[in-house]
């Protein structure tokens, strides 16, 4: 069986030396894609580097809406330049965060719409956080989808099944992260089986959010193989089948873009 992490962190600053043998322990657990996301111009860049020495391996470039209030314009101006040059295959990570609520909402809404609109001149898909956010985030993805074409994947979901619903609506991919294995997660399972198997993703948020039996431990993409099992057990569907249509969802928006 082959996985695709489809939201991974995997840069230096995170995971210094140990970094190879991460890689390598995610290639002897099956899983053979990766994609990395950038939250800053660095990690972007470090992610891109990455991507490019290792197969099977893309990268995202953005700034995350919880780093908008640090950055300042040669930071934007470089993300353009790493999406430009063809380096990164996705937008992001971007958002709204009103947990943390560390940046202002209003720059945050700024920095959203700025990488919407990149994302929708590229034709490149747009990665969303949207940690007790996703009422907004849906409203402003709305009026982007009315514009024109939009390709989005809303990562580590944790919404209703209503607002899943309406997700997929908009023509939204919806990843689902560790925390869809907890005890505690009943209802998110619910809400995954809801979720038709065509727009449904893995990730782990490497390395965020590890899932059972790692929870509380760094996570990493080797980790991905259980929520993958969880999901698949929750559904009723095999894991093979599970595998194989999860992993072609993201060579669809990340390898074929």
């Amino acid at each position: 069986m082959e996985f695709f992490d489809s939201h991974c962190h995997l840069d230096p600053m995170r995971f210094g030396d140990d970094l190879p043998a991460v890689v390598a322990r995610a290639r002897a657990a099956g899983i053979t894609g990766l994609m990395v996301i950038g939250t800053r111009a660095a990690d972007s860049e470090a992610a891109a580097d990455l991507a490019a020495r290792e197969p099977g391996i893309t990268c995202a470039a953005g700034i995350h809406p919880n780093d908008v209030h640090e950055t300042d314009p040669d930071e934007w101006d470089r993300i353009l330049r790493l999406l430009a040059s063809g380096r990164a295959k996705a937008v992001g990570e971007t958002g709204l965060d009103w947990y943390r609520d560390a940046a202002p909402r209003d720059l945050q809404r700024e920095f959203f719409a700025r990488h919407i609109r990149l994302a929708q001149k590229l034709g490149l898909p747009l990665v969303v956080h949207t940690r007790e956010s996703i009422r907004d985030a849906l409203d402003m993805l709305r009026e982007a989808v009315a514009r024109g074409p939009l390709t989005v994947v809303l990562h580590s979901f944790t919404g209703t099944a209503a607002e899943a619903a309406e997700a997929v609506d908009l023509g939204c991919h919806i990843g689902f992260a560790g925390m869809v294995t907890f005890r505690s997660a009943a209802e998110l399972r619910e809400v995954a089986k809801t979720v038709p198997l065509e727009r449904l993703l893995i990730e782990t948020d490497s390395p965020f959010l590890s899932p059972e039996p790692f929870r509380g431990r760094r996570n990493e993409p080797a980790h991905l193989v259980h929520t993958a099992r969880c999901l698949a057990i929750a559904r009723g569907e095999p894991l093979e089948k599970f595998a194989a249509a999860t992993t072609a969802n993201a060579r669809r928006l990340f390898v074929e873009t």
